[in-house]
């Protein structure tokens, strides 16, 4: 029999509850009574009810709670019909108390199958979108093909492993919707080692001469080398360390307003009496997006004067979320690991020189594309299987790739792996 309670919450959230304004549906009706729990062991059991306070759309919402038990573990399960070969939209919100890390305890599991109950391909787990609802309810939506055979789906609400915590579920559907139009961009990365440079500018103009075919290529970002004002001049960090702003992104500003395209490079940032080993973005406008201060140093910067930066920042493009990384930072699995939770989907890696097996390892493990600009490693743009798309070299200089941040990558036996990764990866406070 389910638990029947009286759902109490803070003031604050009952009015977000209330308020909630998505259609619940799911094909021609989805009514909460239609749904039915399900465990994968009577013994850890969360607590279910459908609470009839607590409504979305002028409907129950589906509630599940830890009630004291860290194992618990528990979903509200529905199977419906669809098409095969076809194209559908899942979403589903849902408004968490008290819950730890709802990325991992908070989910919604796909299962497709086919018209006797077997099941097709690698089950799915949808997307938890950064944004919430004006009312605070956050979103779990995902597009996907339905595979060939396929005959329904099961769906499952999950509320897992926090014993402390509460979620709410409502406005959950699926909607059959046209073929999504891919999310293309043109990812372009630049080969070269200036040698014997009579100045700073020097080393700019030749970089510039290869961001320009770069755009004749179509590049909507380029990625150049770590630390292009020092490489081949003789200087030191601190020698050509500058503001930032200052004369080299206003350079690269100009070069990326005249192009179009945005561009990220490595320099060194003066602040004060401080010097970073900074990377910057610039957009199409010729703006200065922001700026990363490498985290990892070396001993060989630490005795050159250089001081770490503390901060992993993220960038939104017209093309999607960005992040980068500088050089040694591709050594720990924290930095990219980091950028990969606050949503980036391309790392961007300036390196003088590094491990070709950790770049690829970044790549896989966070699924990202990651595009590398290198004097001693390979210059190149990696696909989610840590696969070399295309490699820069003295020949060739500049290389363009054109991917696809919308389409799913599916792993043999795997499944999406991306998605995987927020519902599996270890809980914050075994790491700490």
């Amino acid at each position: 029999m389910p638990h029947v309670v009286v759902a109490v919450l803070p003031t604050l959230c009952l009015v977000a509850l209330l308020a909630c304004c998505v259609a619940s549906a799911l094909g021609a009706e989805a009514r909460p009574e239609e749904w039915r729990f399900e465990c994968p062991r009577a013994e850890i059991a969360p607590k279910w009810w459908r609470d009839a306070q607590v409504r979305c759309e002028g409907e129950p919402t589906l509630a599940l709670a830890g009630d004291g038990l860290a194992a618990a573990d528990g979903c509200w399960a529905r199977t419906v019909a669809v098409k095969p070969d076809s194209y559908v939209r899942f979403e589903t919100r849902f408004l968490a108390q008290h819950v730890e890390e709802p990325s991992r305890s908070i989910l919604a599991h796909l299962a497709w199958q086919d018209a006797k109950g077997g099941q097709i391909g690698q089950p799915e787990y949808p997307a938890t979108l950064r944004e919430k609802t004006p009312d605070g309810w956050s979103i779990i939506r995902q597009t996907y093909r339905t595979p060939p055979q396929t005959a329904r789906v099961k769906i499952e609400l999950v509320y897992r492993w926090d014993a402390k915590g509460a979620v709410h579920f409502g406005g959950t559907r699926l909607d059959e919707v046209p073929k999504p139009a891919p999310r293309l961009v043109r990812l372009a990365s630049v080969h070269h080692r200036p040698k014997n440079s009579k100045s700073v500018q020097d080393n700019l103009d030749q970089f510039a001469r290869l961001i320009e075919q770069a755009a004749e290529k179509k590049a909507d970002i380029v990625c150049l080398p770590e630390g292009i004002t020092v490489v081949g001049t003789g200087k030191t960090y601190v020698g050509v360390a500058e503001s930032v702003p200052g004369p080299t992104t206003r350079f690269l500003g100009d070069v990326a307003k005249r192009h179009g395209l945005y561009i990220v490079a490595g320099i060194y940032e003066r602040e004060g009496a401080v010097v970073y080993n900074t990377a910057v973005l610039i957009n199409r406008q010729g703006e200065l997006v922001g700026k990363y201060r490498k985290v990892c140093l070396p001993r060989e910067e630490i005795s050159g004067g250089i001081t770490p930066g503390e901060a992993f920042p993220v960038f939104d493009t017209d093309f999607g979320r960005v992040g980068i990384m500088v050089c040694w930072d591709v050594f720990f699995p924290e930095p990219a690991r980091m950028l990969a939770r606050a949503g980036a989907e391309v790392i961007f890696l300036p390196i003088w020189g590094g491990n070709l097996t950790l770049a690829r390892a970044r790549a896989i493990e966070n699924q990202v594309y990651l595009v590398s600009s290198t004097y001693d490693m390979k210059t190149a743009v990696f696909d989610l299987e840590g696969e070399i798309l295309a490699e820069g070299t003295e020949a060739n200089p500049v290389i363009v790739v054109e991917v696809d941040l919308d389409q799913q990558k599916l792993w043999p036996w795997l499944g999406d792996f991306k998605n995987r990764i927020p519902r599996e990866r270890a809980p914050q406070r075994a790491l700490r």
